[in-house]
């Protein structure tokens, strides 16, 4: 395989060449076009976590403010409680493509930001190995990133995180430091998503890649250049309205709250009884490694150990396999297939053609895909707009609650937190873990799981619950339907209400100051 092509091809000759030129495609553009279409026909399926509308609302909030909360504004169980709105920026970019044009929008951006990620990807392997495997690379990444691309603010996240690992690898195998201008980055990443740490850890590690494979004569100079710029990237993380908060979430998130890791699903470890794109590019790179006896960097093996130990620990993980494992394994992947005679011939006959479009798109291409995207884009969003899933977003129980005048505290399913938030009624619990705790987590779901006695009693007491909204199935509607003092207002595929008849302490109802 030749390692730098698209750098080293020589450039179009002649006036008519570089003409044709600016309407020539790229791999790059044709990957983020077809990842773009390809989440925006599924636009429902980005809608399918209840996080998505108390984000809405979080950012609404922040924008009506000016301000970013410091406790919880939302909930009448934790009102007051700390809380760390560490993903400000991203809730205050869904909220302003939610007010511009509703949920289409936010699709819209979601789509383009995993989009963007993958042109990122499919540029940055084009340095090394040839296109065919790019795409095969790239393909691998969709499928392992399908089902946790939701409209949450760690997709609008994932670009930022490609270009700073793509500078680090760069920077590692081309014995310099990372370049100043990735710092601001960083600082920006920490006010979207939590997953900023991943960015200080990868620094940490390639700094350490890059001291091993120094000289001795030059090792001094590249631990102080590395060790300057992971202090700097350190600093601008702390560069939030949290400080080392920020910073800290991630402990708290991954150490303190095993039991939230036990219940919620994305972050239990994938179900191989299901087809699992990870199990794939897990027996696809045993066999690489075995058949053609590769071997791998000390540091690149340990990235790539910690990655798939993340992924097979917790699912939401199984996406940084697909996204950053390809770009440690390009060079030694590279310079591993260059040295066979079959991958030679191979390059020969399977990538000859797809060489033609490794180079950089052409300007009149770049402004003809933007031009079709967004016609594309208005065209679905007036035929096909995508639509809240009436199992996160149970908009005819709560209808029913309005039209019979039912106030006060609501005991909802953990899946309609988001949703209740959205509209401006305060939930009892919803999906902000680090708000409520392990201990809070625990006593709610024994008792919705009949598993501690009489708990649902309890709790419908000590919180002076006048009001159920409950998904189908539940154990706790069988119960509630036995109680003298309760009754079954509304039921549906979707939702159960049940309201209080008896007689409660007056309780003023909460709203969240956000509405739809």
């Amino acid at each position: 395989m030749a390692q730098e092509h698209e750098l080293t091809a020589s450039p179009l000759g002649g006036r008519a060449a570089a003409g044709g030129a600016q309407w020539i495609f790229s791999w790059p553009l044709l990957a983020g076009l077809f990842t773009y279409f390809f989440f925006l026909s599924r636009g429902n399926d980005l809608l399918l976590d209840g996080d998505t509308y108390w984000h809405v609302a979080a950012g609404k909030l922040i924008l009506r403010d000016g301000s970013v909360p410091q406790t919880d504004p939302f909930s009448h169980t934790m009102a007051g409680a700390p809380w760390t709105a560490h993903e400000w920026l991203a809730e205050v970019i869904l909220a302003t493509a939610h007010d511009a044009g509703g949920w289409p929008v936010v699709v819209a951006v979601t789509a383009l930001a995993f989009a963007a990620t993958i042109a990122l990807m499919t540029r940055a392997l084009l340095r090394w190995i040839e296109p065919i495997y790019v795409l095969l690379f790239a393909g691998a990444a969709i499928g392992m990133t399908a089902g946790h691309l939701l409209a949450r603010p760690h997709v609008l996240a994932m670009p930022l995180m490609m270009i700073w690992t793509i500078e680090l690898v760069r920077a590692s195998e081309a014995k310099r430091t990372p370049g100043f201008w990735l710092l601001p980055l960083m600082t920006v990443w920490a006010n979207l998503h939590g997953g900023f740490t991943l960015g200080i850890a990868l620094t940490g590690v390639m700094a350490a890649e890059a001291v091993i494979s120094a000289g001795r004569e030059r090792r001094t100079g590249i631990v102080k250049s590395w060790s300057l710029f992971l202090a700097l990237a350190v600093i601008c993380a702390l560069i939030t309205p949290h400080g080392v908060q920020g910073i800290l979430f991630t402990w708290q998130i991954l150490f303190e709250h095993g039991y939230a890791l036990e219940r919620i699903g994305e972050w239990r470890s994938p179900d191989f009884h299901t087809f699992q794109p990870l199990e794939l590019w897990l027996l696809g790179g045993l066999a690489v490694a075995l058949y053609q006896g590769l071997r791998l960097p000390p540091i690149r093996l340990l990235l790539l150990i910690g990655l798939l130990h993340l992924a097979l620990k917790h699912v939401r993980y199984v996406e940084l396999v697909g996204l950053l494992a390809p770009l440690f394994l390009a060079s030694p992947l590279a310079a591993h297939w260059r040295s066979s005679q079959q991958s030679k011939q191979q390059s020969q006959s399977l990538d000859q053609v797809f060489r033609k479009l490794a180079r950089p798109a052409g300007q009149g291409a770049v402004v003809l895909c933007v031009v079709i995207l967004v016609m594309a884009t208005l065209l679905w969003a007036k035929l096909r707009p995508p639509a809240p899933n009436e199992a996160l977003a149970p908009a005819l129980a709560i209808k029913a609650v309005q039209q019979a005048g039912i106030k006060g505290p609501v005991l909802n399913s953990y899946e309609t937190g988001g949703y209740l938030i959205y509209i401006g009624i305060a939930p009892f619990i919803d999906g902000r873990n680090d708000v409520y705790g392990d201990k809070f987590l625990k006593r709610y779901v024994e008792a919705l799981e009949l598993k501690s006695g009489d708990d649902l009693r309890k709790i419908l007491d000590e919180y002076k619950i006048t009001w159920t909204l409950l998904i189908p199935g539940s154990s706790a509607i069988a119960i509630l339907d036995g109680l003298p003092q309760w009754r079954r207002l509304y039921s549906d595929r979707a939702a159960v209400v049940h309201v209080y008849t008896g007689q409660k302490e007056e309780v003023a109802p909460r709203t969240t100051g956000t509405t739809k």
